[in-house]
């Protein structure tokens, strides 16, 4: 009896067997379709930044550019996103490196980065130059793609651009006076490079950070410092000198010249008064001589007389007469 029942049993279990795995694979194929669907979903969307933007790609042909928000792709690799920070100001540094920034304080460390420093200057002196390039990136695409390095690429375009600049310069200019002409300069020519080559790069400063004579020659150039610093003291203060003394002297030479021409005016006008007194004075003479003679002859004598204190006339033939009135005003 049991015998004959072992293959119905078999069978039974067979198609518990089946109904079973037709289950498992309902069940399976469920969780394959939900797990291609959230992979699906999941790689059909992209999220900018407000600080970036994206660069889409389909296989590997450029589609375009999108700004910060939520975004849509075709799935599963066949379009692909790049982003880029576009809105952030970008630094590059060159002779020295910023080693700390989360203290109140920010450090640099400037060893090992003579090779990006040293320069030589137009008058072949060599100045050590610091500075840092502030640029920021217009076009996310020509900046992944027109170059393979762009950072390499700004960075060596920085270092040529300040070597030619620096070196038309005198290092006096360098060190002292001619700094933001030079950063001016730099940033004009080096934005004419880099859009030359289309980089997708927009320079936003050039500020040199430090600029110093090498370290071996520090203190001799301290020493020309402080002499040229004595001789500009030295000219300042004859040029204040200068302008004291000279519209002084100018002043007195004016007045100077100013009463000579008054007097010369005086004593031509009197010269003129004298001759036209003289020629009226003619005329009379003209018409009554004698008596014009005695009138000049008493208006001589008049004046002669009036410019001494005291007269006493003698008649040459008295002998011993004395001026007695001469003496008792003497006495006086």
């Amino acid at each position: 009896m049991s015998y004959n029942n072992k293959p119905q049993d078999i069978n039974y279990e067979l198609h518990q067997l089946k109904e079973g795995l037709k289950k498992i694979k309902g069940k399976l194929s469920s969780f394959v379709v939900i797990f291609i669907l959230a992979i699906l979903g999941w790689s059909s969307y992209y999220t900018v930044e407000p600080d970036e933007e994206a660069v889409l790609i389909r296989f590997g042909q450029y589609i375009k550019t999108t700004q910060p928000g939520l975004h849509f792709k075709m799935p599963f690799g066949i379009e692909r996103v790049i982003k880029v920070k576009t809105k952030i100001v970008h630094q590059a540094e060159f002779g020295f490196r910023t080693t700390n920034t989360t203290s109140r304080r920010t450090t640099y460390s400037n060893k090992n980065y003579e090779s990006e420093s040293l320069m030589l200057t137009g008058d072949l002196n060599v100045a050590e130059v610091q500075w840092v390039v502030q640029f920021q990136i217009s076009d996310p695409f020509k900046f992944l793609f027109q170059t393979s390095e762009p950072i390499t690429n700004i960075r060596d375009v920085s270092e040529s651009i300040m070597r030619r600049v620096v070196g038309d310069k005198l290092v006096t200019d360098v060190l002292t006076t001619g700094r933001v002409e030079i950063a001016t300069t730099a940033k004009a020519l080096m934005q004419e490079v880099l859009n030359h080559y289309d980089m997708g790069v927009s320079i936003k400063t050039i500020k040199l950070q430090d600029v110093n004579p090498p370290q071996i020659v520090q203190n001799s150039f301290n020493e020309v410092n402080s002499a040229k610093q004595e001789q500009e003291k030295m000219v300042n203060q004859a040029e204040e000198s200068y302008n004291k003394v000279i519209p002084e002297a100018r002043g007195k030479a004016e007045k100077l010249i100013s009463e000579a021409e008054g007097y010369s005016e005086a004593i031509i006008n009197r010269a003129h008064g004298d001759a036209e007194r003289f020629s009226s004075l003619y005329k009379e003479y003209r018409k009554a001589p004698s008596i014009t003679r005695k009138r000049i002859f008493l208006q001589t004598m008049e004046d002669l007389y009036s410019r001494m204190e005291s007269i006493t006339i003698i008649d040459s033939k008295v002998k011993g007469l004395l001026p007695i009135y001469n003496n008792l005003k003497a006495e006086k």
